[in-house]
């Protein structure tokens, strides 16, 4: 469409065109009901059934084992930096953090205030340009659980392989990389994403959970902080963000209608690749924040000679129609988040936009 720009923006991000296209077409009249979904009952069959097929189609496009489950909540992934060590950090037990970014920083943070946690591996005196290798990771005796980020939004870093700690339950926050490639989510005990960069809107929070590390739960928790709750309710103990969930199944029908998981992979390696390309072409004018081996396929951050260049860059780009491309200011320079709803010719243009920007300032 004409009046639409290339979003790059990190979150809020992107939508699949179709998914805003049939929101639009529904939202007078959702399912014959006389109403739009902002306005049926989190009671009411037609949207139950909504849930219930988001549910299905998040385990189904994640591999994910029959006996996992999806609970949608409220609050952001910044919430579960607080329910997971609320939940799994009980009296006399230690977790272990992974800190690769700002986001597995402040999970650490959170954690740290209900329990006692150890740093098993950390890439900040590098201003984490990298993850940390395998071998560098040290895990305490017996925790609790260990937790990572799997992809780092603010200084585009991602996990190439995940570690495995045999019997350890692994958590991970896949806020920026869930349904981005194609992962074994049977190694994983707990994956909670907030959905506005690769899901949906913002406003909700998905989260599966193996029942075996539920088991585990301390339930001497205050009703609405218990994992437990919402599994027993279905989500729906309170009034959860019916909306945002709604949004979530259209994309991932978009994505299930598009090939799924390894067919939207394949689409981002070349997305990527087209950046990261100009980036080593560019006889340094272009530099890359995160280290070769640790490159995200969903955040690409880089910096220009200058800042004065890089505020010349942001604003001549967003003229282009090439919008949100500020890098986070702990970092500078620019961000590209090519996030799976963002189409192969919006990182056309933008790399011939990099290109043209080098001609006339190089």
């Amino acid at each position: 469409m004409s009046d639409r720009v290339f979003n790059f923006n990190p979150g809020p991000a992107t939508l699949p065109l179709p998914v805003i296209s049939e929101a639009q077409r529904e939202l007078h009249n959702f399912k014959n009901t006389g109403m739009s979904i902002l306005e049926v009952s989190h009671r009411a069959k037609e949207y139950e059934e909504v849930q219930t097929e988001t549910e299905n189609l998040l385990k189904e496009l994640l591999g994910a084992p029959s006996d996992y489950r999806v609970l949608f909540m409220g609050g952001g992934a910044s919430s579960q930096f607080a329910f997971i060590p609320l939940n799994f950090l009980t009296p006399g037990a230690q977790a272990d953090y992974i800190l690769s970014g700002s986001f597995a920083q402040k999970a650490y943070e959170e954690a740290s205030r209900i329990g006692k946690v150890n740093i098993a591996a950390t890439t900040k005196g590098t201003n984490y340009d990298r993850v940390p290798a395998l071998d560098e990771i040290k895990l305490s005796a017996n925790p609790a659980y260990v937790h990572l980020t799997s992809n780092n939004t603010i200084y585009g870093t991602q996990w190439q392989k995940f570690p495995e700690f045999n019997d350890t339950p692994l958590v991970a926050d896949m806020s920026s990389d869930i349904l981005a490639r194609p992962i074994d989510a049977s190694k994983f005990d707990l994956i909670y994403a907030g959905a506005q960069k690769n899901l949906g809107p913002a406003g909700v929070t998905v989260v599966l959970l193996n029942p075996e590390l539920l088991a585990k739960a301390n339930t001497n928790l205050p009703v609405i902080f218990q994992y437990g709750t919402f599994v027993k309710n279905n989500s729906l103990y309170n009034t959860p963000p019916t909306f945002a969930i709604y949004i979530i199944n259209l994309v991932l029908k978009w994505l299930k209608n598009n090939g799924g998981v390894p067919a939207i992979a394949e689409r981002n390696k070349e997305k990527a690749g087209l950046i990261y390309k100009t980036i080593d072409n560019s006889d340094g004018f272009y530099k890359g924040h995160a280290q070769k081996d640790s490159r995200s396929l969903m955040n690409i951050t880089f910096r220009l000679p200058s800042e004065e260049l890089e505020t010349a860059f942001a604003g001549e780009a967003k003229k282009a129609g090439l919008v949100g491309l500020k890098g986070h200011r702990s970092v500078g320079g620019m961000r590209a988040s090519i996030y799976n709803a963002m189409p192969v010719e919006g990182c056309k243009t933008l790399a011939e936009f990099m290109k043209d920007f080098q001609k006339k300032n190089g």
